[in-house]
């Protein structure tokens, strides 16, 4: 399982949420270029970017941020926030992004996501953020009426690099991850999936390890120094 850490861009920083809560954020760091390469020196095989200003707000926000990290690291990086359209998705893969993560608007045009996936094979990720099973959107502030796996079904047989399920309820908690609703989910699709939101030890990542799933995002507890990401790499046979 490769072991994926996570630099969330809130105003040009490294911040962490609590739950995606824009009021329970936790700044460490300015220069978010200089922690991807401390990640990648680290042994980092990808980093996971989320620019959350973009999420809000349903358009790129971090963007030189995004290009200083790009510019900085030679491992490949995948972004989501703020995905709304098709200019956005070539722009950002243009830029030099392995992949691009579309969450609000997978929901609310499932067509358009599907045309898009063709149109960019093995470059789109599912952001499948779930509130008590339903999909969450706009930056996690609006819960939708819909299952997250049947969302996730309908993309099934395209050609989706992956699918990022995160429970926000267990997002930035430390507390331990939705094991149980992970493995549904992996179990459910043919499509990779990657855990993400509250890990908080390596027995976590042991755990998660187990299941049917190609990774997991690690933020919190790696800013926190509750383990190295070389150990995490380790516990979690992370080979990649």
């Amino acid at each position: 399982m490769q072991v994926i850490p996570a630099i969330d861009l809130r105003g040009g920083c490294c911040v962490r949420l609590r739950q995606g809560d824009y009021g329970q954020e936790t700044v460490f760091g300015d220069d978010p270029a200089a922690m991807a390469a401390r990640w990648e020196a680290d042994g980092a095989t990808r980093i996971h970017l989320v620019d959350l200003d973009g999420a809000k707000a349903g358009r790129p926000i971090n963007v030189e941020a995004v290009r200083a990290i790009l510019e900085r690291v030679n491992v490949p990086c995948q972004l989501g926030g703020g995905v709304r359209d098709e200019a956005t998705i070539s722009t950002w893969l243009d830029a030099g992004l392995e992949r691009v993560i579309v969450g609000t608007q997978a929901l609310k045009d499932p067509p358009w996501f599907r045309a898009m996936i063709a149109r960019f094979p093995g470059r789109l990720v599912l952001g499948l953020d779930a509130r008590d099973g339903r999909v969450a959107t706009e930056g996690w502030l609006d819960v939708s009426s819909v299952e997250a796996g049947a969302l996730a079904e309908q993309f099934d047989d395209s050609a989706l690099a992956a699918v990022i399920y995160t429970d926000i309820a267990c997002d930035g908690m430390l507390e331990g991850p939705n094991v149980a609703a992970t493995e549904a989910l992996a179990h459910r699709l043919k499509t990779p999936v990657i855990a993400s939101g509250g890990v908080g030890t390596l027995d976590d990542l042991e755990a998660l390890a187990k299941l049917p799933i190609a990774g997991c995002i690690v933020g919190r507890a790696l800013y926190d120094g509750r383990f190295s990401l070389h150990s995490a790499r380790e516990r979690a046979g992370d080979h990649s």
